[in-house]
């Protein structure tokens, strides 16, 4: 990797990946889009990561394209594959949003299961200011928000609190910045709790029913719920459950609920 993208894996199984080209405000260059494909599969290959929390150094979490361009680097993965990678991995991707977020970067805060945001951190979709639109991250985008806030940011391009990204739908949460750490630790720990195929299973849900016929939902469902029902680790955890004690995945500081 070039270093557009750093990678650490904690013992409690969390893989934090840091966007850290502040220098070119996370643009989705080429180095940037690069690592982080690379960051992103070798954390969802390793048994060792229950969950990934994505972040960034500086004030800027991603300014979206790179607008600027001449880099000499061939481009391995797309934002269009990130955003898949990010929608269909089987762990869930928290994020910790420590900058502002414009253009594509709206989109990879979007696509996150679960983003938290600081308070003074700036929203925008403002492609259309430099003629273009928010094509491909509206794919992500549009299913969380209602029509008519869609409409207005889209066409404005105005920039948005935190706050109000969260009224519209693109991320979960907003805190003071000095909270950020905790608000995130304490939903990786609420995440983490949750056993590794059930949660799989939970981001396939939130994903498929919606799109699907009512019939076909239920049929889907019903199949799904009895192999995981049969499967060892319902098992485990019915146990746990049943014994008052923490299921087998979860860290034995967290305490079962």
């Amino acid at each position: 990797m070039t270093g557009a993208v750093s990678s650490v894996v904690a013992a409690t199984g969390v893989a934090t990946l840091t966007l850290c080209q502040p220098q070119t405000r996370n643009a989705l260059t080429p180095d940037l889009l690069n690592d982080l494909g690379d960051a992103l599969t070798a954390a969802l290959g390793d048994d060792n990561v229950r969950l990934i929390v994505m972040t960034n150094e500086g004030n800027t979490f991603c300014a979206g394209a790179d607008l600027k361009g001449g880099s000499p680097t061939p481009a391995r993965y797309g934002l269009v594959q990130i955003l898949q990678t990010i929608l269909d991995a089987p762990k869930p991707i928290v994020g910790r949003i420590a900058g502002h977020c414009m253009g594509g970067g709206v989109g990879l805060a979007a696509a996150c299961d679960i983003s938290v945001a600081a308070e003074d951190v700036l929203f925008g979709f403002t492609e259309a200011r430099i003629g273009v639109a928010p094509a491909v991250i509206s794919v992500v985008c549009l299913p969380k928000m209602r029509r008519a806030d869609a409409s207005e940011l889209f066409l404005s391009g105005e920039r948005i609190s935190a706050a109000r990204a969260v009224e519209v739908g693109l991320i979960n949460r907003c805190v003071p910045a000095e909270e950020l750490d905790a608000a995130v630790s304490d939903v990786a720990a609420k995440v983490a709790a949750g056993g590794p195929e059930a949660l799989a299973a939970c981001k396939q849900l939130i994903i498929r029913v919606p799109d699907m016929e009512r019939g076909d939902a239920f049929t889907w469902t019903e199949a799904l719920s009895a192999r995981l029902f049969a499967s060892d680790e319902a098992t485990a955890g019915i146990a746990a459950f049943r014994s008052r004690m923490a299921a087998p995945w979860v860290a034995r500081e967290t305490p079962a609920s």
